[in-house]
This record gives C-alpha cells, structure tokens and sequence, in this order.
C-alpha cells in the first residue's frame, strides 16, 4: 500500500513538473524581452545614476542624467565630476551623437566605436548608447530556467541578426519570472568565450515602479576591476517628445 501511495505521489508530481515546464516553454522569449525592457524604461523614462568605475589604483565616479523616449530615442548627460561636465550622448534611431564640451565639439560616432569603453568604465558604448535593440535585432530562444539571487528566471539565448554591427556574438539574459526583470547577462564574443558578466541587483520601487537599482558589470578576464551603475531616481511619467533628443540639444541640456 505504502509503495502505490509512493508511486502515485511520484507520478503526480511528475505530472505537475511536467505541466509547469510546458507553462514555461510556452511563453514566447521574445515577449518576454520586450516585456521586461517595458518593464524597466516605460513609455518614457528620467533617470538620475552614478557610476562608480573601480579599479585596483585609480578608482573614479561620475554622475549622470538619462531620458529615454521609446525604443530610438535616448540621452546621456555627465553632471560631475567637472571636468567631465557637459559630456552627451544621443540617440537617434540607429544614429549615436557625441558632444564634448571641452572642445565645443558634437561627432557622429562611427559602428567601430561602440565597442571602445564608455567614458573609462567597463561598459562600452554599445552597452549604454547602443542603437541595436533588444527586441528586433536579435533572434531569441528560450533554452531554459535558472535561480539569480533567489529569483527564479526565464533564461534567453540572444544572437544577433548578420546585418547589425553588435559588439557581441551571444548574449544570453536571465529575466525573472515574477517580475520580468533583468537579473543576469551574460556577452560572449565570436570564439564563444564570455567577455563579461552583467547583475541586476537591489530590486526596489522607483517612480512607481519596481526596477533593479544596481547595475554590475564585471569583465571576466580583468582581476580587481568592474563598473557599478546605481539608479538614485526614476521618473516613468515624463512629458517628453521627440524634439527634445536633438543634435542641438545636446549643447543646452543641464
């Protein structure tokens, strides 16, 4: 008696198992992408970040502002420390501007300078003011599930489409599936071989919203060195339109 109860215990939460696994392998990765980039900038989005670039002898922090308008649209704007002030970024579809104050001068900045570092930190140009997008220019699969931090997570294997100049090969994303956050990337180059490692941590209530507020980014051949993006403020309601991320304003921004 007590081996039919176990077998049938055993053949019950198989049964379960297998239900829960169909319910995941279902869902469409990418849905699940474009719902968490929904999820972490909104229709429109204000931001106020610092970051923090740490290094074994020459560790540095800058502080800055982002505005974002959709999918094509985004600004970066450094307000300290000074010598740095005034440095912009822009966003224009598949366009990227530069504007450096110190010489009074906005470049158009050219496919091979994505993958160059974004202001010293580990991150590159293409990780922060990239013009590929998450949702249309790669293909996505979902190859599985994993816990990050104690969250369970949808785990998405991204390869970008030939026509798009990404920096990475593969990019592979745990996105959480409570919440459909980002909780992990991982960027990998053309040998296969992982480059860095992104977490998403200190998961809080910004602007109305739950968003990770800490940003990690950890470059996997590098001792003693990652970038640390921390989010202070966060606007989801913002009136904002498509005349504010221009050329010119770049030089007018504060």
């Amino acid at each position: 008696m007590n081996i039919i109860k176990i077998f049938s215990t055993t053949i019950l939460f198989m049964a379960v198992f297998a239900i829960a696994s169909i319910a995941v392998y279902s869902e469409d990765p990418r849905d699940i992408i474009s719902q968490m980039e929904q999820n972490m900038r909104g229709d429109a989005s204000y931001n106020e970040m610092t970051m923090e670039t740490v290094r074994p002898r020459y560790p540095r922090e800058i502080s800055l502002r982002s505005w974002t308008l959709g999918d094509d649209y985004s600004l970066i704007y450094v307000t300290a420390p000074a010598r740095d002030e005034g440095t912009a970024f822009l966003k224009r579809g598949n366009e990227i501007w530069n504007y450096q104050p110190q010489v009074d001068r906005t470049i158009k900045m050219p496919p091979s300078m994505m993958s160059q570092s974004w202001m010293g930190s580990d991150f590159t140009n293409n990780d922060l003011v990239g013009a590929a997008s998450l949702v249309d220019d790669y293909t996505h699969k979902l190859i599985g599930t994993g816990t990050v931090d104690g969250y369970e997570c949808y785990v998405i294997e991204m390869i970008p489409t030939p026509e798009n100049p990404i920096v990475y090969e593969k990019v592979v994303y745990w996105v959480t599936i409570e919440h459909y956050l980002p909780s992990k990337v991982e960027n990998y180059d053309e040998r296969d071989d992982l480059v860095n490692t992104i977490h998403f941590r200190e998961i809080k209530e910004l602007g109305g919203r739950l968003i990770p507020t800490v940003l990690e980014m950890i470059p996997e051949e590098e001792d003693n060195r990652k970038t640390v993006l921390r989010t202070s403020e966060a606007d989801f309601n913002i009136d904002i339109s498509e005349r504010f991320f221009s050329i010119e304003n770049l030089t007018e921004i504060r």
